[in-house]
């Protein structure tokens, strides 16, 4: 163990954090800022190789298989909104973070950060909704742990989670297995989670109400593996939304990824709401949808067994990955010109999840 903190001028690469020497609010929300910190503080410091696969769930080798292994916090603002609350988030969020690793789920963990003078029957609210979607999703809570902060040093309640999942024998999935010719897959509708809280932190009223997509994947992944096993990544595009999910991947494959605006899958109210807002529903995110890559062969079973389940009922291709400008994404548009989709540098959207 060292003597003293690692110095900057120690780090892999110090210039994109010493931009910024405090913490602001980018750094937390998965976009430019988020990644210069895991990447050049957090991965040389822990490095290993469970670390270093880069995925939401680190898959462990152990005589009698492989676990994966998760951990999320949770800090939404507003904790009930359209949809769902941080209870059905911190349970949605880490089942969906083992099911992307190709596991499946079995045990979470779940602590509680509670500001003193919150409501005991908003507590209440949250536990008992946090009970129903672990029972709904096929997992347990089986351990936890409470802190309370003094009354104006926290947010009310926050929610850091924990899972473990068994990952079956033959199940390898990754960012960096994406090969060109390969189809990109959404299991739906892009945008629904960061626009219903958004909708409601801004007072918008549309004549349909935005909702939260929040909800389990672990159901809907298990199909997918026994209707093609040889998926090659999976994940479920939160923070950064589906345009840092992409170039996560067209990094870690090194290869090019383009994507075709006129089949991005966008209810019309979400839409709305990203143009009276100026935002791009690419990076917004969503808590109920994940993106695929599989080999272009078997698009079309992909495809048919994703929209039997409730929750793929519009999925649909967006993209092909190609050889071309490898580690970028670009997007053709519906006049026929292209454009290079650039993950944003900070999250559009500040405690959406």
């Amino acid at each position: 163990m060292p003597d003293k903190p690692i110095q900057p001028e120690g780090w892999s690469c110090p210039l994109p954090l010493k931009d910024y020497p405090n913490i602001v609010m980018g750094h937390g929300t998965g976009a430019k800022l988020s990644s210069d910190l895991i990447e050049h503080l957090f991965i040389p410091a822990f490095r290993n190789p469970a670390l270093d696969a880069m995925a939401d769930s680190a898959v462990l080798e152990f005589p009698a298989g492989r676990l994966a292994f998760t951990t999320d916090s949770h800090v939404v603002r507003p904790l009930f909104f359209p949809g769902g609350s941080i209870g059905e988030l911190a349970v949605h969020g880490t089942v969906n973070d083992l099911a992307m690793a190709g596991a499946r789920p079995l045990y979470l963990s779940a602590a509680f950060i509670l500001e003193e003078g919150f409501p005991i029957e908003q507590l209440s609210r949250i536990v008992y909704l946090m009970a129903e979607s672990a029972r709904r999703a096929g997992v347990k809570i089986v351990t936890g742990d409470t802190k309370v902060v003094e009354r104006g040093h926290g947010d009310g309640c926050y929610i850091t989670t924990a899972g473990v999942g068994v990952v079956p024998a033959g199940r390898t999935v990754g960012s960096d297995r994406a090969r060109p010719g390969d189809a990109i897959i959404i299991s739906g509708s892009m945008g629904d989670h960061g626009m219903a809280i958004m909708s409601v932190r801004e007072g918008l009223e549309f004549e349909t109400q935005l909702t939260s997509d929040t909800a389990p994947l672990n159901e809907l992944v298990e199909t997918l593996f026994q209707t093609a096993p040889k998926i090659r990544a999976l994940r479920d595009p939160t923070r950064g939304g589906v345009a840092a999910t992409l170039t996560e991947f067209a990094t870690r494959s090194n290869v090019g990824i383009l994507i075709e605006e006129t089949a991005l899958p966008i209810r019309a109210e979400v839409k709305a709401a990203c143009e009276l807002l100026g935002l791009d529903p690419l990076m917004v995110a969503n808590e109920g949808k994940l993106i695929a890559v599989v080999p272009a062969e078997d698009t079309e079973v992909v495809l048919a067994s994703l929209r039997k389940h409730e929750l793929g009922r519009s999925a649909a291709r967006i993209g092909t990955v190609v050889s071309e400008h490898p580690g970028m994404v670009a997007a053709r548009t519906a006049i026929g010109g292209k454009r290079v989709v650039t993950l944003p540098y900070s999250e559009q959207l500040p405690r959406i999840c």
